[in-house]
């Protein structure tokens, strides 16, 4: 069944793509709690034309993104972390500390966009996290995870 995102979904797709699920995803999840519409054939219509006003809009965006990548290219983090003799972290590093290290550099990014590989961090080392800035636009994020 084919949808219309009405807003961005993490593992699925962003706001207005139209994409493929399952029917019963999309009646009883998708559709029911507004996160997408059918995508019949007046709906599409109705999406070409916005998209198409929208085009500039988009366009400056992406700018806007790309600027904020080329600001942080190269910028590399050191997260303090309470850790035992061996290197064992109490806890885990996760996206949240990441984001308050990028606000105390002066870049204010919301932690849900960013991504580690590893799911938790909980070894003392260095580690990379991938800041998706726009659909098109991501930044490979450099980060130390040391003893406080």
């Amino acid at each position: 069944m084919e949808v219309i995102l009405k807003q961005d979904v993490a593992k699925l797709g962003h706001k207005d793509d139209i994409i493929t699920v399952k029917p019963g995803y999309a009646r009883n999840y998708l559709i029911p709690n507004g996160i997408a519409a059918l995508a019949t054939e007046s709906a599409r219509k109705v999406l070409a034309e916005n998209l198409k006003q929208r085009a500039h809009k988009l366009a400056k965006l992406k700018q806007d993104a790309e600027e904020l990548a080329a600001k942080m290219e190269g910028l590399k983090l050191t997260i303090g972390a309470k850790a035992s003799s061996t290197g064992k972290i109490y806890g885990s590093v996760n996206t949240i500390q990441i984001a308050e290290s990028l606000k105390a550099a002066g870049f204010d990014i919301d932690r849900k966009i960013i991504l580690i590989k590893d799911e938790a961090i909980k070894d003392l080392g260095q580690y990379t996290a991938t800041i998706k800035l726009h659909r098109e636009v991501k930044v490979d994020i450099e980060f130390d995870v040391v003893a406080e």
